[in-house]
């Protein structure tokens, strides 16, 4: 257990020394999407990585027939995005509010997507066409009343698949990490266990968590966001929660008990967060600014 402790201290020291760096040394400029209502990122997830050109995955939380599900974005270079729709497939009904978005590790153009109900969507994406096909529905486990999540990652940790997800919170009701074993033969979570956790920025109409993503390590990354109406203000943080790791086959969960706001932004309300692997990686986010539209913004000025 003290190794554990350790090596999370450890993890978490290297990290902020990493990251608590000004904000003009990492500056890249914030590089709109989208500037309708319509098109504000909720997820997003690296589908590659080469050269100066990175593609995602992303969601949008729309809720009418006539409105977009999907878009393939593509940054290169410095240039602005591009984005291209992707069709979702015919024989499946249209999701209702897709909140949160990750890749399935190990495996290529694989997905699940998550609404803000708790119900999940397994598809796969077929980038040359521009459309998915849903390979699988299902739930999460024991949804409480009136929950309402804006985030869902997995990660291989020690050969196993964990899965994590969050309720938001609000003000102050705080927001709900959950996490377990997934299944995907089975699409049955195991080992499932909880935590609450309330952000100290941004303030007022904070949502605790807005997004999040864990890395092979065990480190969880989240972003917080305020959300004061479709006009904003927004402002919005990213932190690293904790650690996830394994022992004995059973998930154990060491909370950052003073959580430090890696970055905090003004203006953006951050709603997808993704990790860039390797030797030029780092974060980006995206953002749903609701009327204002969407950008994104590269947290390091090695990925492009």
């Amino acid at each position: 257990m003290k190794y554990i402790k350790s090596k999370l201290i450890i993890k978490i020291l290297i990290l902020g020394s990493l990251l608590l760096i000004s904000q003009q040394v990492l500056a890249q400029s914030w590089r709109p999407v989208r500037g309708s209502i319509l098109f504000g990122i909720s997820g997003m997830a690296l589908i590659s990585q080469q050269n100066s050109s990175l593609d995602f995955l992303v969601v949008h939380d729309n809720k009418q027939a006539n409105q977009e599900r999907l878009a393939i974005l593509t940054i290169k270079d410095k240039n602005q995005p591009e984005y291209l729709s992707v069709n979702w497939t015919s024989n499946s009904q249209l999701p209702i509010d897709l909140e949160a978005l990750t890749s399935i590790p190990k495996t290529k153009n694989n997905f699940i997507a998550l609404s803000s109900s708790g119900k999940a969507y397994n598809i796969k994406l077929n980038p040359d066409k521009k459309t998915i096909s849903v390979i699988k529905e299902f739930e999460l486990p024991g949804i409480p009343p009136g929950s309402n999540f804006e985030g869902f990652a997995l990660q291989n940790i020690e050969s196993k698949l964990v899965a994590i997800w969050a309720h938001r919170g609000e003000g102050e009701q705080p927001s709900i990490i959950y996490w377990g074993i997934l299944d995907l033969d089975k699409y049955q979570i195991t080992s499932i266990n909880s935590t609450k956790l309330k952000v100290p920025f941004p303030s007022g109409n904070v949502r605790h968590i807005s997004d999040i993503k864990l890395d092979s390590a065990g480190i969880m990354y989240i972003s917080s966001a305020s959300d004061n109406g479709d006009n904003g203000p927004f402002q919005s943080a990213i932190y690293v929660a904790g650690y996830l790791g394994l022992r004995d086959n059973k998930i154990i969960w060491r909370q950052n008990s003073e959580l430090v706001p890696l970055y905090r932004f003004d203006h953006h309300k951050i709603e997808g967060i993704e990790l860039i692997p390797g030797v030029d990686g780092g974060v980006i986010v995206g953002t749903d600014d609701e009327n204002f539209g969407s950008y994104v913004y590269v947290l390091g000025d090695n990925i492009l």
